[in-house]
């Protein structure tokens, strides 16, 4: 360690020597380096204390006797820098396969990455592309790897924080997890966006206008509600919302975003208030998951419903089109959905465009009439829009993986998907010491 101190020391002053000053930011890194080799030679002693030899024979978990054959050793890459791992081998000849006791204890089984590099690895690949992850490890953490490592342990740890979820999520049916307490309006968001995918992802799916180039992921945020402003607007509660998605299936979404919401207090909250635009899959799910529930259809949407109409039947940017989008706009506010639904019928559509249009919107207010009583909610100091969830596939989904050029498999987008929502949703600690718990 004192030759280190003076070895820095030398540095300074051969710097100031030659440029008449102390380049103090290499002299910082250099500093760093140094410390960072002090504590990969304390962290390797530390390691070899113990090589995890259990006697000559051990329980393979199988019901078989394994063998202890040597000990082997490994170079364990971790935020200090690599490191030398020796660790005892037990050999099963019923399993036909190897055990190392060591490995498991230190949470490095099959990877040779410590815990604290594959956090480093998974957080930067949860929020910046991997070679940008790669550079940012290397220049704020000191930590040298591969670009495809940083791949590789970002959809490993993804996948294992999904595998949490889903054990947390049959904890939860069972009664076996206390959940937070809501003591407020409690909202499920819900809402789809689309991730570019790779082609063989796209085989046999069709688009609403020719072949598909990306497969949807759903996106749930649940957030609580205790206050309204000075206008009586309804105020999220600030570092209350989390989110769950995940690119599946709808029948399969549903439970996941019924989990979270029993997770953040389905059952205490005071009022229950489900959030979405107009899409018949929001719906369904929310009918089945969370029947009690208020269902409101977000405000803004319906709006654009209407605008849009009006611009097909009187032409864009028409006096009559913004006249007669203006009028049902107040009606809406109002709650009248009938009387939108009888402006609709008396439109002028003169072409078949228009008048298919106007049918749509015809079926898609009759649909949601009762969703879209915003008087009563807005008197009620509910939320009409849902803001959350549009910002939220923004920020979950549409900052990492819609970046240019990105192509993703399933897999992979579902792994960073699950990596970006536990940590925007703060539980990234939380995952983190309940895997050293474990």
């Amino acid at each position: 360690m004192a030759q280190e101190i003076e070895r820095v020391v030398e540095r300074a002053l051969k710097d100031r020597r030659r440029l008449g000053h102390v380049d103090l930011g290499a002299i910082e890194f250099e500093v760093r380096e140094s410390v960072h080799g002090i504590g990969r030679v304390l962290l390797e002693q530390l390691l070899q204390g113990e090589h995890g030899h259990c006697g000559p024979r051990l329980d393979c978990g199988q019901g078989h006797q394994a063998e202890f054959v040597s000990y082997r050793t490994k170079q364990l890459s971790t935020v200090l820098g690599s490191v030398e791992l020796c660790r005892a081998y037990y050999h099963c000849a019923s399993c036909a396969r190897g055990l190392i006791p060591k490995d498991a204890e230190l949470d490095v089984v099959d990877t040779s990455f410590s815990p604290g590099a594959r956090r480093l690895m998974a957080r930067v690949g949860a929020q910046e592309p991997f070679e940008a992850g790669r550079q940012d490890l290397a220049e704020l953490a000191g930590v040298q790897v591969q670009t495809k490592e940083v791949e590789r342990i970002s959809e490993q740890c993804g996948q294992q924080i999904e595998q949490a979820a889903g054990k947390e999520r049959v904890a939860l049916r069972a009664g076996k997890v206390v959940p937070l307490k809501a003591e407020s309006v409690l909202y499920i968001a819900i809402d789809g966006t689309g991730v570019p995918v790779v082609p063989r992802e796209l085989e046999g799916r069709e688009g609403k206008e020719g072949k598909p180039k990306t497969r949807e992921a759903k996106l749930a945020c649940v957030f609580t509600q205790t206050t309204v402003d000075a206008n009586g607007y309804a105020v999220r509660d600030p570092g209350s919302t989390s989110y769950v998605g995940a690119i599946e299936t709808a029948a399969a979404f549903g439970p996941r975003a019924k989990a979270e919401a029993v997770r953040r207090g389905l059952q205490q909250a005071t009022r229950v208030v489900v959030l979405g635009d107009g899409a018949p899959w929001i719906w369904n799910l929310a009918t089945e998951q969370f029947p009690d529930a208020v269902h409101i259809v977000d405000l803004y949407h319906a709006r654009e419903h209407l605008a849009g109409l009006g611009k097909l039947v009187y032409g864009v940017g028409s006096s009559e089109a913004k006249a007669w989008t203006a009028a049902r706009v107040d009606d809406l506010d109002e709650g009248q959905v009938d009387a939108v639904v009888y402006a609709i019928g008396q439109l002028p559509a003169t072409t078949e465009t228009a008048r298919e249009q106007a049918r749509k919107d015809t079926d898609y207010f009759q649909t949601n009439s009762v969703r879209m009583c915003y008087q009563y909610f807005r008197n009620q100091g509910f939320f009409v829009g849902s803001g959350a969830i549009e910002a939220g596939c923004k920020t979950v989904v549409g900052q990492r993986l819609k970046q240019s050029g990105m192509r993703w498999t399933v897999d992979g987008a579902n792994a960073v998907i699950a990596l970006r929502c536990w940590l925007l949703s703060d539980r990234w600690q939380e995952f983190w010491m309940n895997r050293a718990a474990s």
